[in-house]
């Protein structure tokens, strides 16, 4: 059972997010959009209110927030825009779970500290140019060649990986054993020689996020560097579905709190802009898209909250964890699809933040497991369950 902060210090952190995201971070959105890069003036903010380290335990220098109070707290920092997030997303999610997870004493005390800090950003490298969502189907290699193990291969769309100081890697070390058994974790530091990392992707939506392809070529690290030690050897893909549970309820978080965002500004719209001698929010068919973004919202929120819950109690949620990230990412897609109807041929104009935010949550239908792969854990869960009363 996770615990997180007592209770006075998680309230008088989310009073602080909220009043941060608000008052600092919107004000900033569109130089971020029109730089694509985070000033550094608000990552030093970040950093100084202890964002970096929410989720890394209290014994390594970070807050220790559990899944719930992570939940609430990413729904108040994400009424910002979704770029914000991504700055610390990595360290606070997939980036750094891993280590708190299953790393040996030794790999916390060398990593966890300067990832709760900030001084240290984190990039989780799953993702492959010919395996994404079949993350079972990795082909960067990790040849054994003494004590040490060499890796060879490309990732693709990792996050931060511009920025990162650590790298957690899959790669397959078992050639012989097919799928997710042969492939292990590697923590490797991100000035290894033999890493490129190359330059940022040009992306739809969320600029200021950085994404890259990270290559590979004759990367030496010792046996050391497999994450949880040498007796997690071809325990990699199982790390990877954990972290991924605890990423999906975040994900579910993110999207309550851009859903809020998007249905406060159509309900401000709504009451502003006259048509036919009255305010648009004054016609039934307004209000059913209204009522609809609010109804779904409820909805998410209360789903992410009760899988944190469970998570916290009994340190996995896979199946509500799919359910959380299926739904509330779909769920966010609706919304701003109707929040932008709402603001009529106003909405398609990149003056108002509905045109931006409706690019920005597409992808999260995509990332840290598409809404299909979603549907198949689901549905194989759900007949298993069934089976097995």
């Amino acid at each position: 059972m996770t615990s997180g902060v007592d209770t006075e210090v998680f309230e008088q952190l989310v009073s602080a997010v909220e009043r941060f995201a608000r008052e600092r971070l919107i004000p900033a959105e569109r130089q971020v959009e029109e730089d694509d890069e985070i000033p550094s003036d608000i990552v030093a903010e970040v950093k100084e209110m202890g964002l970096y380290g929410l989720s890394t335990p209290q014994e390594f220098g970070g807050i220790g927030v559990s899944a719930s109070q992570e939940a609430v707290l990413i729904e108040k920092l994400c009424y910002a825009s979704l770029s914000f997030r991504s700055m610390i997303g990595t360290n606070v999610g997939i980036g750094s779970q891993g280590l708190v997870m299953d790393g040996t004493q030794e790999q916390k005390e060398q990593w966890l500290p300067g990832i709760a800090s900030g001084d240290i950003v984190t990039s989780f490298a799953l993702t492959e140019p010919d395996n994404g969502s079949d993350a079972g189907g990795i082909r960067t290699s990790a040849r054994k060649d003494g004590s040490d193990y060499v890796i060879n291969g490309t990732k693709r769309y990792i996050t931060n990986a511009v920025k990162a100081g650590v790298f957690t890697v899959f790669a397959r070390t078992d050639p012989d054993k097919p799928g997710a058994d042969g492939v292990s974790a590697f923590i490797v530091p991100a000035d290894t020689p033999g890493i490129t990392v190359a330059k940022p992707d040009r992306k739809m939506g969320q600029r200021g996020a950085k994404t890259s392809d990270v290559i590979f070529d004759n990367v030496r690290v010792p046996e050391s560097a497999i994450l949880g030690g040498p007796d997690r050897l071809n325990q990699g893909f199982r790390t990877a579905m954990r972290v991924l549970d605890r990423g999906r309820i975040h994900i579910g978080a993110m999207s309550v709190g851009q859903g809020q965002r998007m249905l406060d500004m159509a309900t401000d719209y709504a009451l502003e802009r006259k048509q036919f001698g009255k305010p648009i929010g004054e016609h039934q068919l307004v209000q059913g898209l209204l009522a609809d973004c609010q109804a779904e919202l409820h909805a998410g929120r209360a789903l992410t909250r009760s899988t944190a819950e469970k998570f916290d109690r009994e340190g996995k949620a896979v199946l509500e964890a799919s359910c959380t990230k299926y739904f509330c990412t779909e769920m966010v897609g609706r919304i701003a699809d109707r929040a932008l109807q709402i603001h009529g041929g106003a909405g398609y104009m990149s003056e108002y933040d509905i045109e931006r935010m409706y690019r920005d949550v597409r992808v999260l239908r995509i990332y840290e497991g598409t809404s299909q792969i979603q549907q198949m854990i689901i549905g194989k869960r759900t007949l298993a369950q069934r089976a097995n009363q």
